[in-house]
């Protein structure tokens, strides 16, 4: 069953595929487990899909801009065409939106949380591992990636976790934060949205940072790395 459902996902555009078991969300916070989501959930089926390396090679504002909320676009159009066929073999299936929308909001802190983390989900269902950047670093397709996901009420098995993948002592993407927002932990939100969600003067929204990204050794994979 797992391969039939990783063939559905990578039929449907998805890059890499792994599964977690409901259990492996025990520390999670309340709230934002599957289960809370889907009282029935047992399994996690978490799917990436790779962007352009020339994205690394622009100013982010427009283009890289436009062609993550398209990523994020066509994992939504995944997660939502793969419960369907999850459900055409037994199942039942929630596809989950891959940033937005949601509901938790710190209006303090400027900090936002999605119905599941999918940084953690990747790292539970092996996708990869965490980056000091707080992104995820797969070793076929780096930290170029986005992530999606589906619960369902099917017993899956686990796949193994990932081997760290963050290399020992590097602080690329800590030293290179203009606004200091990483401690190689988690990010401050505050900060980082402040220097890097914007309007230009259409009124589009524009990102004006990706630093943490492109810098790491590891933005294109393990054995490719930036010449940036």
């Amino acid at each position: 069953m797992e391969e039939i459902i990783k063939q559905i996902i990578a039929k449907l555009g998805a890059d890499v595929c792994g599964i977690a078991k409901v259990e492996r969300f025990e520390d999670a916070p309340v709230g934002f487990r599957p289960t809370d989501i889907y009282k029935d959930c047992k399994s996690v089926v978490v799917f990436a899909k790779n962007m352009p390396k020339g994205l690394a090679y622009v100013s982010p504002r427009i283009v890289y801009n436009k062609a993550t909320d398209m990523n994020l676009a066509e994992l939504d159009r995944i997660s939502y065409l793969a419960s369907i066929e999850i459900e055409k073999l037994g199942g039942i299936a929630v596809p989950l939106p891959s940033d937005s929308p949601y509901e938790y909001w710190d209006d303090e802190k400027t900090e936002g949380r999605g119905l599941l983390s999918m940084r953690h989900a990747a790292v539970l269902a092996g996708i990869g591992s965490m980056g000091k950047n707080n992104l995820i670093i797969n070793r076929k397709y780096g930290n170029m990636i986005n992530i999606g996901a589906v619960l369902t009420n099917l017993d899956l098995e686990s796949d193994p976790l990932s081997e760290e993948l963050c290399i020992s002592g590097c602080r690329l993407c800590l030293d290179s934060c203009p606004q200091k927002a990483l401690n190689g932990v988690t990010v401050s939100q505050k900060l980082c949205r402040a220097f890097t969600y914007s309007s230009n003067k259409r009124g589009f929204g524009v990102y004006n940072c990706n630093k943490c990204r492109i810098v790491c050794p590891r933005a294109f994979g393990v054995k490719k790395a930036p010449t940036l």
